[in-house]
């Protein structure tokens, strides 16, 4: 019996192996399903800064230049690798080959010393040089870091001819809570004035009227 416990458990933590393996490098997951990996763990990032990046490139892709994001502000950002931590060329790569079969686009990587860019398959030269001469991070500060991205983002873009807009997702939110006060507001004045007509139907109803 014992045997048969030991021989369960080990069944259970190779089956394990595998899933905790895949979340050894958070950024790999995240991107996976969206365009930025923003520190969402010790970056303190407005979320401001992080709209706009978001829009950015929401515009870019809407262009024909679809790319991705990934911010590094601590060690911690890396989960599993953070022996790459202060080597954006590297990680860039690293969490590329990561994501290999799900996006074979451009991927850039900005962390306090620097930046990183990779594609899975024929990266253009001019791009490489366009992150070469962008002036050198020396911070850790996670808003800054995302402003960083945002001037990569448009250079690469302006080097195809394509101007961004960074309409921010929060101008959004406002539009959206705006729209729904006014819904909300008409639907109260069409109560209100439903109330009113039937208070004063009852009013003018005949005496001894048996009420709805």
């Amino acid at each position: 019996m014992r045997c048969r416990a030991l021989a369960a458990l080990l069944l259970v933590a190779l089956a394990a192996a595998p899933a905790a393996l895949a979340d050894g490098d958070p950024a790999s997951d995240y991107l996976l399903g969206q365009s930025t990996f923003l520190s969402p763990f010790d970056g303190h990032i407005p979320s401001s800064s992080s709209n706009e990046l978001i829009a950015l490139l929401a515009s870019a892709k809407q262009q024909g230049f679809p790319l991705k994001v990934a911010v590094i502000v601590t060690a911690y950002d890396l989960g599993a690798v953070p022996i790459l931590f202060d080597k954006p060329k590297l990680y860039a790569k690293f969490l590329g080959e990561e994501d290999y079969y799900y996006w074979r686009d451009e991927l850039v990587v900005v962390m306090p010393n620097g930046y990183g860019i990779f594609k899975a398959k024929n990266l253009p030269v001019a791009d490489r040089a366009v992150i070469a001469k962008l002036p050198a991070i020396h911070t850790s500060n996670g808003a800054a870091l995302v402003a960083a991205a945002e001037s990569a983002v448009r250079e690469l873009a302006a080097r195809r001819g394509i101007t961004l807009s960074a309409v921010s997702a929060s101008a959004g939110g406002s539009s959206t809570t705006r729209d729904r006060l006014e819904i909300g507001g008409a639907v109260l004045l069409a109560a209100l004035l439903a109330l009113g007509a039937r208070v004063a139907w009852r009013r003018r109803r005949p005496p001894g009227t048996i009420s709805p």
